[in-house]
């Protein structure tokens, strides 16, 4: 008689077998050598032949071209490849999802978060959420929205960390916090609040293209209907937020920051942020993941942490704001 976690077990055993053959010919298609592929596959030239061999007989389609040197891909091994992966990260969130249903957080877990949001969201949550869950190996990496987007769909990134709503129908959205911007003048001691559209956009430093809190800030700044003079000879792009607040600093000029970028800010520093009068403006950070993707469990466990490791600042935004 099988139980459950019985017959869970003889998935999980089937899926590593057949995947497992899958894997000696993507390692191939990477490495364009049998000998190097075996080696990372820890087996056998020999065996790892025999088996590539064996799966293009009952395909009858010849996947390597093996007189070539390096080992070249035919025409049709090429659209077998790329279904392979295709398969093979399905496979990899059936795997998954079959851990899931057994109660186990372990695995995986990639994560891309925008670099507006990096340096000070993830300090807050990920070494504490880490300890929770030893069995869960967290791979995190900053990149833009638009390179995150394309890993998810992809399928090589599990969740996103980003400015929403993205209104895409491949993916799905969980929020995590609404977050101010506030005007930051090196110059001088800034009023406790201002209008957007009374703003001074001299000397004025934005984000390089690429960056979605760019054209955020464009937005505000196109309320105030006065054009954005950052210098009369400099063209400075900032690529993050750290060494936009340096060029700011050190130019005694003019930005919009989010409220978490405070943080680490000197009380003389927050003496120089100035809250704006409503309508406040804002940005929504949320969790972005593909529609199909079957962690769901982990997903909840970690948007949990996020919300109650924020709470704290977003009281604090709340206070400044009054």
């Amino acid at each position: 008689m099988f139980y459950k976690n019985d017959i869970l077990d003889n998935i999980i055993y089937t899926i590593d077998m057949n995947i497992q053959q899958f894997q000696y010919i993507l390692a191939v298609a990477e490495n364009r050598h049998f000998e190097t592929a075996a080696e990372k596959c820890f087996i056998s030239q020999s065996t790892l032949s025999t088996m590539i061999s064996r799966f293009e007989d009952e395909l009858g389609v010849k996947i390597f071209d093996r007189k070539k040197k390096p080992v070249d891909i035919t025409k049709e091994g090429k659209a077998v490849i790329e279904q392979l992966k295709t398969i093979t990260r399905e496979i990899g969130q059936l795997n998954e999802l079959v851990k899931e249903i057994k109660g186990e957080i372990e695995g995986t877990l990639k994560i891309g978060c925008i670099p507006t949001v990096a340096p000070f969201l993830l300090p807050l949550f990920l070494q504490g959420f880490s300890k929770k869950f030893p069995g869960l190996s967290l791979e995190v990496k900053e990149d833009t929205t638009s390179e995150i987007l394309k890993q998810l769909k992809s399928r090589e990134m599990d969740i996103g960390i980003v400015s929403t709503p993205l209104h895409d129908s491949e993916l799905t959205e969980y929020p995590l916090y609404d977050e101010a911007f506030v005007l930051y003048d090196a110059s001088q001691l800034s009023p406790q609040k201002i209008a957007v559209e009374k703003m001074n956009l001299d000397n004025f430093w934005l984000l390089e293209e690429g960056h979605c809190m760019r054209s955020q800030v464009l937005k505000i700044c196109e309320k105030s209907k006065r054009a954005i003079n950052p210098s009369q000879n400099i063209h400075f792009k900032a690529g993050s937020i750290d060494s936009l607040l340096r060029f700011v600093k050190a130019n005694q000029g003019k930005t919009l920051l989010p409220y978490l970028s405070l943080s680490n800010f000197s009380e003389k520093e927050k003496e120089q942020v100035s809250f704006f009068k409503n309508p406040i403006p804002y940005r929504n950070i949320g969790l972005i993941f593909h529609k199909h993707f079957a962690k769901k469990k982990i997903l909840h466990l970690l948007q949990k942490e996020i919300v109650e490791k924020i709470a704290p600042f977003k009281q604090s935004m709340k206070q400044g704001m009054k």
